[in-house]
């Protein structure tokens, strides 16, 4: 299995826009620390605009920011915005599907059965699991780094163990 770009991209939005949650941030930084495309990364985050994951704001000191809390963003549901237009296999595909082996063939009920499956994790994923207390990603992303208690030892020995 493999994530499309845009699944890619937008995670890494959300991440950065966590990690400096509650400040209104620039795409043009994102891409930056991110190693992204300004143009892919303006489709990814319309998506999550439309979505309700971010809003974002016009103007010169416009941007974007989280919509939801951290706690309340399901890293599954966001794979299953961006992902769900992309059939896993051909059978999948509806009219564009011409396998002859599709009336009789028992894989396509395995294969859903696996994708469901696939989700069901990341629906127990928030984004807020991605990023609290990860100090490393927090070096990367922090618009302004600055050492926050949440990378405290004691935030560290506190997280859920996976």
């Amino acid at each position: 299995m493999r994530l499309t770009t845009r699944t890619n991209l937008a995670a890494r939005v959300l991440m950065f826009c966590a990690v400096n949650d509650g400040k209104v941030v620039r795409s043009s930084d994102i891409a930056r620390a991110c190693n992204a495309s300004g143009n892919h990364l303006g489709h990814v985050i319309h998506q999550l605009q439309q979505h309700g994951f971010v809003e974002t704001l016009r103007g010169r000191t416009g941007g974007l920011q989280l919509g939801l809390k951290p706690s309340e963003i399901s890293i599954g549901k966001i794979f299953r915005v961006f992902e769900s237009s992309v059939p896993f296999a051909e059978c999948f595909a509806g009219d564009q599907n011409t396998c002859p082996l599709t009336a009789e063939c028992r894989l396509r009920s395995f294969i859903e059965r696996a994708v469901e499956a696939f989700y069901h994790e990341l629906d127990m994923v928030t984004l807020d699991d991605l990023v609290r207390g990860n100090c490393g990603l927090e070096s990367m992303l922090k618009l302004a780094p600055e050492r926050l208690p949440a990378c405290s030892k004691k935030a560290i020995e506190n997280l859920p163990v996976a």
